[in-house]
């Protein structure tokens, strides 16, 4: 007999557990479907150290932040685990985008200062600026691995089960919900089922849902040594230039001296979720090295470790969330959506109870205009 659950969730990134425990915490039964092992790091999840902030340039982005930060603080306190390492963050580059972020800062009601780079670098020895430099407090970094592990555990508290080595193989819509065909020959039943599947999201709902070009990539970071290990920890940083480089306290990923993970948005080589390669390019490195001698002279600019994961860009670099029929995408983040994942997890969570209010730039109608999602 196969298996019947309110909601399955494909996906046990961020985004698939962040879904689990919003579901489980309005009642619903959830199964949660990882395709891979436990803590595994061939996706977009892994690691101990993505930034959060307030600052965008968009106002959209900027409010959602605000109640995004609520609901990390509910995870920490519902999961007893400290996720987030407020440290502060920093936005600088060219005037107009320095002037942007502040000026949705301000819109938002965000206290925030703008220092000239020379006040910049008297505050934070060992980095160089330019230009206007945008801080404000409400920014750090989240424990990317260990907010999986909380969602996931705090889901479970509530009675979501969760299959790991389950991979999908094909989803059937059918009159009263949809059908899930696993690669072991299992079935499952379900009334709706959220795909959160990063790279992998296309394949899953070809045929099924409408969706906009998805362009995967692998993205290379690499952890520098700082000279100094004693001195307070940096900001978590955006700098707009060139390939859009951001640098961000390491945490566990950096080892004992809190190595600084650096890397560029902007420039990585397009996969697919099953055939990326794992292997950091020479011209990857250099750039990144020759971006550290220049700009941050407070590192060893002899990365220490490098790894690697997966980016999944929409065309409009918009988070994809809506429902068609008994299937609700869940967000290709385009490299930006960690810090949102609580949040997302409740929008999806809503999208399946029919009391979502999904922004319109996320909806499939937003980015493939003849799309017909269920508002």
């Amino acid at each position: 007999m196969a298996t019947r659950a309110e909601l399955v969730v494909i996906g046990g990134g961020l985004m698939g557990t962040a879904t689990a425990w919003a579901a489980s915490r309005r009642g619903l039964s959830v199964l949660l479907l990882e395709q891979f092992a436990p803590g595994h790091a061939l996706g977009s999840s892994h690691g101990s150290s993505r930034i959060v902030r307030r600052g965008y340039e968009d106002p959209l982005y900027t409010q959602l932040t605000g109640r995004s930060f609520e609901l990390w603080r509910e995870l920490e306190s519902d999961s007893g685990t400290s996720l987030l390492r407020m440290l502060g963050s920093v936005d600088f580059g060219t005037r107009q985008y320095a002037g942007s972020v502040a000026a949705q800062l301000a819109a938002a009601g965000v206290a925030h200062e703008v220092l000239r780079p020379d006040e910049a670098e008297r505050r934070w020895p060992g980095m160089r600026f330019e230009g206007p430099v945008v801080h404000h407090a409400q920014g750090g970094t989240v424990d990317a691995a260990s907010a999986v592990t909380a969602f996931t555990g705090a889901a479970v508290r509530r009675g979501a089960v969760v299959r790991y080595g389950a991979a999908v193989a094909a989803l059937e819509a059918t009159k009263d919900g949809a059908r899930v065909h696993l690669a072991d020959g299992d079935t499952v039943l379900a009334d709706h089922v959220v795909v959160a599947a990063g790279g992998w999201t296309a394949g899953l709902l070809a045929g099924h849902v409408e969706l906009p070009p998805l362009t995967v990539t692998q993205q290379d970071t690499f952890h520098f040594p700082r000279l100094d290990p004693a001195a307070p920890a940096w900001p978590s940083v955006l700098h707009e230039q060139g390939a859009g480089i951001y640098h961000l306290a390491g945490g566990r990923d950096g080892g004992p001296a809190d190595d600084r993970k650096v890397g560029e948005h902007y420039a990585g080589r397009e996969t697919t979720a099953a055939g990326r390669d794992g292997v950091i390019t020479a011209e990857s490195r250099a750039r990144v090295v020759a971006y550290v001698k220049r700009w941050l002279p407070g590192l060893d600019p002899t990365p220490r470790t490098e790894t690697s994961c997966l980016f999944t860009f929409t065309p409009s670099e918009d988070f994809l969330l809506d429902r068609a029929g008994p299937f609700v995408v869940c967000s290709p983040c385009s490299g930006h959506g960690a810090k949102f994942a609580p949040l997302i997890g409740e929008l999806a969570t809503g999208l399946v109870t029919g009391d979502a209010t999904v922004p319109e730039p996320f909806r499939l109608t937003a980015h493939v205009p003849r799309a017909s999602g269920t508002h």
